[in-house]
C-alpha cells in the first residue's frame, strides 16, 4: 500500500481516501521514501504526529529556503526563495518575520476583525431558505478574500480579481493557468507596493513598503511576494476550513446540536474544526545536513514532506481522531502549521471560523447537503471546491 499511491499527482486524493491511505502509511511505514518518477526526484514522506512536529522544529537541519510545497521542489528552487517569509531561513526569516509582525499589528487586525462577524452574518442569511445553494462559492470564498483584502487596505474594484487570481494560484487547470495568475497577482502588488511607498498610510501594505530590514528596504518585488503569501494563505486555507467545517457539521448532527445548545466552548471548537479541516496536506523541507526522522537517516539536500492531514489523525496523538468532538481537549493539531514557521495569519483565520460558528448557531436551525461535495484537485490543498447545501432557518 505504501509504494501504491503517487503523492506528486494532484488527482490522488481524488481518487483513494487519504485518511485510509495514512492510517496504513503510519502502521507499517511512518516514515518512508517516495521513489522518483518522470525524472524528478524522490522524496521523504513523514506522517507520524510526534516526527512531524520534530521536524517543524528542527529548522537547523530542514530548511524551508528552497520551497515548501512538493510540487515546487521537484521542479527545483522556490524562486520566491530567501524573500518571501515563508520560504526564507534564519537569520532573515527572524528579521522579515519581525517586519511582518509589525504590519499586522494588535490595532490592525483588531480592527479587520470586528468586520469578521458582520460579513459572515450578512452572507449566511442571505442564503437561508428552502432553496440549495452552493456552500463554498456562495459564502465561504468572500469572507477570507475580503478579510485580507480589509486588512492590506485593497480597494474593492480590485477584489473579485484577487479572488479569482488567488484561486488559480493553487488550484488552477493546469501549470500555466497557475503561474499566470501568480503573475498577476504579482504585478498587481508591486504596482499598488509602489504608490502606498511613496504615499504611505497606516495600512500593513504601507508598513512593510517602508520598512527597514538591516537598514535597506525591501525590494518591491519582495513587499509583492509577501503580500502575496498573504493572500494565498489567508484565502485558501480559510475557505476551505469552512467548507469542510459546515460539511462535518452537517455530517455529525450531534456535534452540531452541541453547538447551537451553547454546550460547546467556541474556542474549543475553533480547534476541533481546524483539525479536521487541515487544508494543507503537507508542507516540504530541504534537509541542510544528515539527519534522523523516525529511526530513518535522512541525508543533506534530501526532500522531507511533512503531512499535516496524518500527523492531525494520528491515533497516538488524538483519541477517536475520526470523531467529531467539538470539546475536544487538549487539542495540539498541526493544521497552522508548528515552531519558527506558524502561520502569521492565525489570528484570522480562527476569527473567521469562530464567527461561522456563531453566526450558524444562532441563525441556522437544520444544514443539510444536497448533492455530493467536489474535492479540489491538488496534493497540496486539503478540501472541497463545491459543496451544496440547504440552511433552514431558525
Amino acid at each position: 500500500m505504501v509504494a501504491s499511491l503517487d503523492l506528486t499527482d494532484a488527482r490522488t486524493f481524488m481518487e483513494h481516501d487519504p485518511l485510509e491511505f495514512f492510517a496504513e502509511v503510519r502502521a507499517s511505514e511512518p516514515v518512508y521514501w517516495h521513489a522518483s518518477s518522470d525524472g524528478r526526484p524522490g522524496f521523504w514522506v513523514v506522517t507520524g504526529y510526534t516526527d512531524v512536529v520534530s521536524c517543524y522544529g528542527a529548522s537547523d537541519a530542514l530548511a524551508s529556503g528552497r520551497g515548501t510545497v512538493l510540487d515546487v521542489l521537484l521542479r527545483g528552487d522556490d524562486s520566491a526563495g530567501g524573500r518571501m517569509l515563508a520560504v526564507t531561513d534564519r537569520p532573515r526569516h527572524r528579521e522579515l518575520r519581525a517586519l511582518m509582525w509589525r504590519a499586522l499589528s494588535p490595532k490592525v487586525l483588531g480592527t479587520v476583525a470586528l468586520k469578521i462577524e458582520e460579513r459572515t452574518a450578512a452572507l449566511v442569511e442571505a442564503a437561508l431558505g428552502p432553496e440549495p445553494f452552493d456552500f463554498a462559492t456562495r459564502v465561504a470564498e468572500h469572507v477570507p478574500m475580503n478579510t485580507i483584502c480589509d486588512l492590506l487596505s485593497i480597494p474593492d474594484a480590485d477584489r473579485p480579481d484577487l479572488l479569482r487570481w488567488s484561486k488559480g494560484a493553487l488550484t488552477g487547470a493546469d501549470e500555466l493557468d497557475s503561474l499566470e495568475s501568480r503573475n498577476e497577482l504579482l504585478l498587481y502588488f508591486m504596482d499598488l507596493a509602489q504608490r502606498r511607498r511613496a504615499d504611505p498610510g497606516d495600512d500593513v501594505i504601507s508598513t512593510i513598503a517602508t520598512g527597514l530590514i538591516q537598514g535597506e528596504p525591501l525590494s518591491l518585488e519582495e513587499v509583492a511576494l509577501n503580500c502575496y503569501s498573504l493572500i494565498i494563505g489567508g484565502d485558501e486555507s480559510s475557505r476551505v476550513s469552512a467548507v469542510s467545517t459546515v460539511k462535518a457539521l452537517a455530517e455529525h448532527p450531534g456535534q452540531w446540536r452541541a453547538l447551537r445548545a451553547g454546550d460547546v466552548d467556541p474556542d474549543t471548537a475553533v480547534e476541533e474544526a481546524l483539525r479536521w479541516a487541515t487544508p494543507s496536506f503537507h508542507f516540504a523541507r530541504t534537509a541542510t545536513r544528515d539527519h534522523v526522522i523516525g529511526g530513518r537517516r535522512i541525508r543533506a539536500g534530501d526532500i522531507v514532506t511533512l503531512w499535516n492531514i496524518s500527523a492531525n489523525n494520528d491515533e497516538r496523538a488524538f483519541a477517536e481522531p475520526r470523531t467529531l468532538d467539538l470539546s475536544r481537549s487538549p487539542n495540539k493539531h498541526v493544521a497552522l502549521g508548528h515552531g519558527p514557521h506558524y502561520c502569521l495569519g492565525a489570528f484570522l483565520g480562527r476569527a473567521e471560523l469562530r464567527a461561522l460558528l456563531s453566526v450558524l448557531a444562532r441563525t441556522v436551525r437544520h444544514v443539510e447537503i444536497t448533492g455530493p461535495a467536489t474535492r479540489i484537485e491538488s496534493n497540496f490543498l486539503n478540501g472541497y471546491r463545491s459543496l451544496p447545501v440547504r440552511f433552514l432557518p431558525g
